[in-house]
């Protein structure tokens, strides 16, 4: 049978499926009492079927298990059915196992379910067979007062099933006040369901208690499912409203406007919310001082606000107020408290600080400065040490020149008054200040508009002459000269004058710095007498002035220093020169190059230049042009047929004012991409040159080996019984700048024959040395029919005189007379030889050239010819049999 309001607790539905299947015990308990459940044969899921008094078996059990998972068991031992179950057999059991963990205690509780007709016995003497039909609880509603009077047990009300019609029904309860905290304040009599309180109850610990009712019969079958049976406990005024400090602080400025916020005061009430238990009203009992009354407060927010404009902290700074608050809304009845405001009254600038008096006098000696002259106190009521409180001093008049300041001093608040510049007892007797003194913060909004922000005081200065002594004014003076001024003229010099004469009588002039020394000072005139030459460019910066510091004395010695600052005027004593000593033209890619010229005149002395070739050769003139490229540089270009070699080029340049200088200009027109290429090369032909030392020594090598040429032919020729001419060595100078011939000639045995880099034969004894003039190196010329060795070299080659002019020719064409070889080559040795024994300063030097002696055999030093390199089958024994002198020369010759 349906019973109205069962309900399923899923709750204890999970506890118990967890239970079962996460507990699994390895040992039986003991058996307590089997209980009987009679229960029809179909039930559905989540319904009753009856109670287990699981505390008679173990009283301390916390945990339990049913062996049955279609079954479920609460703590208060009601059964329920997990899902819907049919008794096939009319008959089922399963077991509760009890379990208490503190102890390890465990117990368990057979129940037998049956299905089978039960008699129940009537109130009256008839019995009928037991039908189920649809019944109810009665609905309760339940309520108590707290704090009851009694008498106790208080009767609450009668809780009845409707199965009590036809049933002996048993009633229990359960639930916090029966079986929990606080225990036994609530029971039912079993047989007639009346339920008591015992005690009386606060409701402020105990709003509600939600008890459940059971109906069962005599042999434990529920005959209803349990019935909540919640029992309200009704509020009463017992609680006195409570505010949540005892002591408030407040603070406020006292230039607040009406209505402004002071603070919130605020109380808590624990009956009942929404009653007129927790409604509560705020007020004020009392101000303290008494007058006026300055505050108010909401009653139901309880917010302070001002309700007067006449806070003044410097009356009244602190305030007390007695804050009341009642509940039942304000009735007389209601219950109250009461709570202290304190009220701090902030300091506003509402007081203009003021001068004592309107006008002060002092006075100062003349010349005297950063030095105090007054002290203005002034009066304020603001709050001592606040920035309403500190004063700020102006001078609004009278110190238009800046001679005076006046400052605050942090401690007392007076105004300090100082001169912070001389005065002059000459220029001002008195001066008179206007002083004005204002906070450093603003005043109010409304006292700005009753009262003068700034309050004003004169002030009158009293100037105390003094004798006073020279005074330099202005502290510098200016005076030109011309840089090319006579030594002795005079100049005007410095002045300075007598404040109290207002003139210079009596005073003396010293000059105290000069950096040149260019001038000097008579003592009495001051005047300048120029005593040294003044030049203009070797200032620094050259368009500067030039200072000279001067002292004036009067007759008791004090003194006063100015500055004669001197312009020097500028004279065109400055040729303009030429900034290039030596340029390089890399030839064809550069068509020109550029020159350019500075004067350390003054600009009306200098740019623009004019530039133009002074007396050039008739070659230089052929090839190279100039032309102005700006006002201090020009254009140096060449034509095109112009052969590769350095020039020597004079050059005019001339200033505006038509100073002009010349200037020899070196440019080396190049074989190059770069003139990087040309320097290098150049640098390393003056290295190998040694400074002519090499080509000393080329030089005296060529003349003894052609002495030696001369001597091996002559022997040769008289072997073979051949007429070789006496001259023929007198008539080939071999010229040699290198260390070892060419590979393009061989000296042949009978010093005859010259071989050629192309095997062509000539008919010319010996070899010429490579004649080159390259990158600095100088080659020495024999005149052969006007010809050089420099216009034999052809690609690369070296070419003896007659392979240049272009066939073979007889040896005697080239052939000269002794004298005339004689005459030849030794002036030009002398003068070689006497230029390489001095170095760049013509000074004799003792590492160049020495006098050649014989060494020995075997010595280190060794020598340098054509023959070094020659091959032993060249035939040279018959050198074994030369003079001493020549043996090292000879042995080296012959390649080991």
């Amino acid at each position: 049978m349906a019973i109205a309001g069962s309900r399923s607790p899923p709750c204890w539905a999970l506890r118990t499926q967890l239970l079962l299947t996460l507990w699994v015990f390895s040992f039986a308990g003991e058996a307590c009492k089997e209980v009987i459940l009679n229960v029809p044969s179909t039930l559905e899921a989540d319904k009753i079927i009856g109670r287990v008094n699981l505390k008679e078996c173990l009283r301390s059990a916390d945990q339990f298990r049913l062996s049955d998972p279609d079954f479920r068991v609460l703590d208060d031992g009601s059964v329920y059915t997990a899902r819907a179950v049919v008794l096939s057999d009319e008959k089922r059991s399963f077991t509760i196992w009890l379990s208490d963990t503190k102890t390890q205690t465990q117990r368990e509780i057979p129940v037998l379910l049956e299905h089978r007709k039960q008699v129940l016995k009537k109130r009256h003497s008839r019995e009928t067979v037991l039908r189920r039909a649809k019944r109810r609880w009665a609905p309760i509603p339940c309520s108590m007062q707290e704090n009851s009077l009694g008498p106790f047990p208080l009767f609450l009300q009668q809780v009845q099933s409707d199965a009590a019609q036809n049933y002996t029904v048993f009633y229990s309860i359960s639930g916090r006040g029966v079986d929990q905290e606080p225990l036994n304040l609530f029971f039912i009599e079993r047989d007639t369901g009346n339920l008591y309180c015992t005690r009386p109850v606060d409701r402020e610990e105990y709003d509600v208690f939600d008890l459940i009712a059971y109906a069962s019969t005599a042999d434990g079958y529920s005959a209803d499912l349990p019935l909540p049976l919640p029992i309200k406990v009704e509020d009463e005024n017992d609680n006195y409203p409570v505010f949540t400090e005892a002591v408030y602080n407040f603070e406020v400025p006292e230039s607040s406007r009406l209505g402004t916020v002071v603070g919130t005061v605020c109380a808590t009430d624990r009956d009942e919310p929404d009653t007129m238990h927790t409604r509560l009203r705020y007020s004020i009992l009392e101000q303290n001082p008494r007058s006026p009354g300055l505050f108010s407060v909401h009653p139901n927010t309880g917010v302070i606000t001002t309700v007067s404009h006449y806070m003044d902290r410097e009356v009244v700074d602190k305030y007390t107020l007695i804050v009341k608050v009642q509940d039942m809304d304000g009735q007389f009845f209601g219950l109250i408290s009461t709570s202290t405001c304190l009220i701090t009254v902030q300091d506003s600038n509402d007081n203009a600080p003021t001068f004592r008096q309107n006008a002060y006098e002092t006075s100062v000696e003349e010349n005297a400065y950063n030095v105090e002259i007054l002290r203005i106190p002034i009066d304020d009521k603001d709050l001592i040490n606040s920035a309403n409180w500190k004063a700020n001093f102006t001078i609004l008049k009278g110190n238009e020149n800046g001679r005076f300041k006046i400052t605050t001093d942090p401690a007392t608040n007076e105004g300090v008054l100082c001169v912070v510049k001389p005065l002059n007892y000459e220029e001002h007797r008195q001066v008179i200040l206007e002083i004005g003194v204002n906070n450093e913060v603003q005043f109010t909004r409304d006292v700005a508009s009753r009262v003068p922000t700034m309050n004003r005081a004169l002030v009158t200065v009293h100037v105390k002459d003094q004798d006073e002594g020279p005074e330099c004014n202005p502290p510098a003076q200016y005076v030109e000269i011309k840089e090319n001024s006579a030594v002795g003229s005079k100049v005007n010099g410095y002045k300075a004058y007598d404040p109290e004469t207002k003139n210079s009588n009596g005073l003396r002039y010293k000059k105290l710095h000069d950096p040149k020394e260019w001038v000097s000072i008579e003592e009495i005139s001051g005047v300048l007498t120029i005593s040294k030459a003044l030049d203009r460019e070797v200032m620094t910066p050259r368009n500067d002035l030039y200072n000279i510091t001067v002292m004036a004395i009067d007759q008791d010695g004090r003194s006063c220093t100015g500055t004669l600052a001197v312009n020097i005027e500028d004279v065109n004593d400055n040729a303009p020169q030429i900034l290039q000593d030596y340029l390089v033209v890399c030839k064809p890619k550069m068509r020109h190059t550029d020159i350019s010229a500075m004067d350390p005149d003054a600009p009306v002395n200098g740019p623009p230049f004019q530039f133009k070739l002074a007396n050039p050769s008739p070659e230089v003139n052929r090839i190279w042009t100039l032309s102005q490229v700006n006002d201090t540089a020009a254009r140096l270009s060449y034509h095109k047929n112009a052969e590769v070699q350095e020039y020597t080029i004079p050059i005019t340049v001339k200033d505006r004012a038509g100073q002009s200088t010349t200037k020899i200009l070196r440019v080396n027109l190049c074989d190059c991409t770069h003139p990087s290429q040309c320097l290098v090369r150049s640098r390393s032909a003056g290295i190998a040159l040694g400074k002519w030392a090499i080509l000393a020594i080329l030089l005296g090598i060529a003349l003894l080996f052609s002495v030696l040429l001369t001597l091996v032919c002559g022997v040769v020729t008289a072997q073979k019984g051949k007429k070789f001419p006496e001259d023929l060595a007198q008539q080939n100078l071999i010229i040699s700048n290198t260390e070892a011939p060419g590979d393009d000639r061989v000296c042949s045995a009978n010093g005859f024959t010259t071989q050629t880099a192309n095997n062509s034969s000539q008919g010319f004894c010996g070899t010429m040395g490579s004649g080159m003039r390259n990158g600095g190196q100088e080659t020495m010329e024999m005149m052969k029919g006007h010809q050089t060795l420099d216009s034999c070299r052809v690609a690369g080659h070296h070419h003896t005189l007659d392979s240049c002019r272009g066939g073979h020719m007889e040896t005697d064409n080239c052939r000269h007379t002794y004298s005339e070889w004689y005459s030849f080559t030794q002036p030009r040795l002398g003068e070689k030889l006497h230029a390489c024994n001095q170095n760049e300063e013509h000074i004799p030097s003792q590492d160049y050239v020495l006098t050649y002696n014989y060494e020995g055999r075997g010595s280190p030093a060794g020598s340098v010819g054509c023959c070094s390199e020659k091959q032993e089958e060249e035939g040279l024994d018959f050198l074994n049999n030369l003079e001493p002198k020549f043996l090292t020369l000879a042995e080296t010759c012959t390649k080991r």
